[in-house]
């Protein structure tokens, strides 16, 4: 190992080579998810064209080689001599943080801010071949082996087009996976159609020689139809934006008879996951909005306490969406996640009290309605409280936790809760191998009798009465529904283990929506997982090899020869040293983390795959799966 440490021991990354070795710490992975990141790169700068008047269609195309191409309208990037004595198109493809948005009035608003976009593209691909029509003519410029120019711009012909055309090819040196996933990439754009209301997206695939077309001129009207097509809704989406102190705050929203409160909230169609100063705005305005309602028509008395905002937003789904001046956003930390412009808080409680007030002063009965079922919510919430705060004292042995857990929870021994596992595990055959194999210091076992109920449709008085659910409750600790808090887990992985078989994924898939559900901050900090157990066994003399699909099956058969197959039908055909070997052990076992993406896709998924609406369902499984692919999952090796 060198010990100097000096001035030669500093290396100066010129250009775009920061980017080829870092490139986590631009496109945040490079494995599937960086991979499509690329895509919204490019997408986001013909968006934001869009966004300023400039155009009104993008065209997305997927081509045969691996390649991708991006097509606007716009006004085409400039191409005329920049300072540096370089084109401008030169120095958008190859010059960090070099771009339009840092120029004070060439756009108003934008969702890309970093000006990295264009030169990340170009960095991590084989090659970047960019086309623009601008004034009348037409210009080619072409990139190669990350960002290397090798045709300079060139004047090509004239034209009556108008806007860019970019096509990149990611590089294999860089990405685990090159193939792009025609199902992420129209998830995402159809989104951003639906916040654009009205401007027509494309998504084109030549491999299957399909093509997707999103245009909504009613835009989140259409946004929360989409979402809740599934749903038994109280009303008819209502639908608000106004202008206040150069804010463009929109507002869609629209009660079911459900338990849940989605809300999805965007800053210049920048999906703001962490939520934000607007989301405050929201909740406080709609909260406020609702109470001076009902105390105006007498339906709370001056004795009578406030409704609490978790029972205002039960069963309501609603759409943020706000425009904010470059110069004045503001995100709190590095991602773009979190809205902390102080601004937009008082600007969008401003919109929803007096637009809210006016719905429901305009729509009485149906005020009634929605004033009705936050009643039935406070009632049902004082009911389960003293349920929840018991449950979140599991950790101390309270006697109800004891008597809950008594004879169904193996806890581990370690106190250490950043360390602990939790298995929830198929069966209770399976659960006792599992309890012998584990390692007991800091793997906990609870296993599962059958499988547990759907709660996509169940409130959580329901779901506490529901014995095998009531015992996750207290064995996490948090406690569930709008009262869980994060902080309090026992554990730092829940692990689902079931047989890998159909019943085993019904099983994991009911669980998911459990957590989804009630637990979701279990999934967006990544503390669920899910076990792979082997399919197969082979022994050849006294060394035993495992394989996990078909596939790996044939590939193993061909390295060991004659061999002895042992197919394992479920856990419980495991003895507890291939359990603990395959499944358990964190340095030979593979995990699948459960991670959430897409906020709105992963709502709809869930609401129409657990619903109680079959034609629905039957029509997404016909779209959306081919029973001759295989699915890829993100997988954690070693632990």
């Amino acid at each position: 190992m060198k010990n100097n440490y000096d001035a030669n021991s500093i290396k100066i990354l010129e250009g775009l080579e920061a980017v080829r070795v870092r490139p986590g710490m631009y496109i945040g992975s490079v494995d599937t998810r960086g991979l499509h990141h690329l895509i919204w790169e490019i997408l986001d700068n013909a968006i934001d064209e869009i966004m300023n008047g400039y155009g009104n269609e993008v065209k997305i195309r997927l081509n045969k080689d691996g390649s991708c191409t991006v097509i606007d309208n716009g006004r085409g990037m400039p191409v005329d001599k920049h300072a540096s004595g370089k084109s401008a198109l030169e120095v958008i493809f190859t010059v960090l943080h070099a771009g339009g948005k840092f120029e004070e009035g060439a756009y108003k608003t934008a969702g890309g801010l970093h000006g990295v976009g264009a030169s990340v593209v170009n960095a991590l691909s084989e090659w970047v071949d960019v086309e623009v029509c601008r004034d009348h003519k037409r210009y080619h410029m072409r990139f190669e082996d990350g960002g290397k120019v090798i045709y300079p711009l060139e004047f090509i012909g004239n034209t009556n087009k108008q806007g860019s055309t970019v096509t990149f090819k990611p590089d294999p040196r860089i990405f685990s996976v090159t193939n792009f996933n025609i199902e992420t990439i129209t998830t995402h754009v159809q989104e951003e159609a639906f916040l654009l209301s009205g401007p027509k997206l494309t998504v084109e695939d030549e491999l299957n020689g399909k093509q997707y077309i999103y245009q909504y001129p009613q835009g989140l009207k259409s946004f929360i139809e989409y979402l809740n097509e599934d749903k038994d809704v109280l009303h008819k989406p209502v639908v608000f934006s106004k202008n206040i102190n150069n804010i463009e705050v929109s507002i869609a929203f629209q009660f079911s008879d459900t338990y849940q409160e989605n809300m999805f909230s965007f800053v210049n169609l920048v999906r703001t996951k962490d939520g934000g100063t607007h989301e405050i705005g929201f909740k406080s305005g709609f909260t406020k909005t609702i109470n001076d309602y009902a105390r105006t028509v007498g339906i709370l008395k001056e004795k009578d306490k406030n409704f609490e905002g978790n029972d205002v937003r039960e069963g309501l789904t609603s759409i943020i969406s706000l425009a904010i001046r470059e110069d004045a956003l503001q995100f709190e930390g590095q991602t773009k996640s979190k809205l902390g412009t102080p601004e937009a808080k008082n600007a969008t409680e401003s919109v929803v009290c007096e637009q809210l007030m006016y719905f429901l002063q305009e729509n009485k009965e149906l005020a009634n309605t929605i004033i009705k079922k936050i009643q039935k919510a406070a009632i049902a919430r004082d009911a389960a409280r003293k349920a929840r705060e018991e449950a979140r004292k599991g950790k101390k042995n309270d006697k109800k936790s004891e008597r809950v857990l008594s004879g169904k929870l193996a806890n581990a021994q370690s106190r250490d809760s950043s360390k602990l596992e939790l298995f929830l595990v198929e069966g209770d055959s399976a659960g006792g191998t599992a309890k012998k194999g584990r390692d007991s210091k800091y793997q906990a076992i609870l296993p599962l009798r059958g499988k547990v109920l759907n709660t996509e449709r169940a409130s959580i008085g329901e779901i506490e009465k529901n014995e095998e659910l009531n015992t996750i409750i207290h064995a996490i600790g948090a406690g569930a529904g709008a009262d869980f808090a994060i902080d309090d887990i026992n554990y730092d992985k829940i692990i689902i283990m079931t047989d890998a078989d159909t019943d085993g994924a019904h099983i994991q898939v009911l669980l998911l929506t459990f957590f989804y559900r009630y637990m979701r901050q279990l999934i967006e900090t990544g503390h669920v997982y899910i076990a792979t157990p082997p399919l197969y066994g082979l022994k050849n003399n006294k060394e035993m090899y495992y394989a996990y699909d078909d596939e790996e099956l044939l590939k193993l058969k061909e390295k060991v020869g004659k061999a002895e197959l042992k197919r394992y039908k479920g856990l419980g055909e495991m003895n507890a040293d291939e359990l603990w070997e395959t499944t358990m052990n964190p340095l030979t076992r593979t995990l699948v983390q459960v991670t959430l993406d897409d906020a709105a896709a992963c709502e709809r998924r869930v609401s129409v795959l657990m619903g109680n609406k079959a034609e629905l369902r039957r029509k997404w499984i016909d779209e959306n799966i081919d029973f001759t692919l295989e699915e890829s999952y993100q997988v954690v090796n070693n632990g």
